[in-house]
């Protein structure tokens, strides 16, 4: 689960940092008007790197889990760890981004959840 928690995170990598200046992603998606574009570009572009520094924790703690069980698991805790507390945050910071938060935070959650009962 923690691979899909990833492939979420590549997924809004891509919306923010490569496709965010298409109205059906600033406009739609991050609610974002054409007029305030400019203002908000660069601080999309990086935040869509942080999100995928995520994914890529992830991925890579879920590919390393089996042989490398602590090391997987330190990576996996870090990086959905970091993914559902950045899913708590948008949720608290404005309600209507409540499918985004559960779309954000649900495989995190859940990969977190897995483990804990894995103990």
């Amino acid at each position: 689960m923690a691979a899909l928690a990833g492939l979420v995170h590549v997924y809004i990598f891509v919306l923010e940092s490569i496709r965010f200046t298409d109205p059906k992603v600033h406009r739609r998606l991050f609610r974002v008007a054409e007029s305030d574009l400019s203002a908000v570009r660069n601080w999309a572009y990086n935040q869509g790197f942080y999100n995928l520094f995520l994914a890529i924790g992830a991925i890579a703690g879920a590919g390393l889990v089996r042989s490398y069980p602590a090391t997987g698991w330190a990576l996996i805790v870090l990086a959905c760890g970091s993914m559902l507390a950045a899913a708590v945050v948008l949720i608290t910071t404005d309600r209507a981004m409540l499918r985004s938060a559960i779309v954000q935070g649900m495989f995190p959650a859940l990969t977190l959840l897995a483990g804990l009962t894995q103990l």
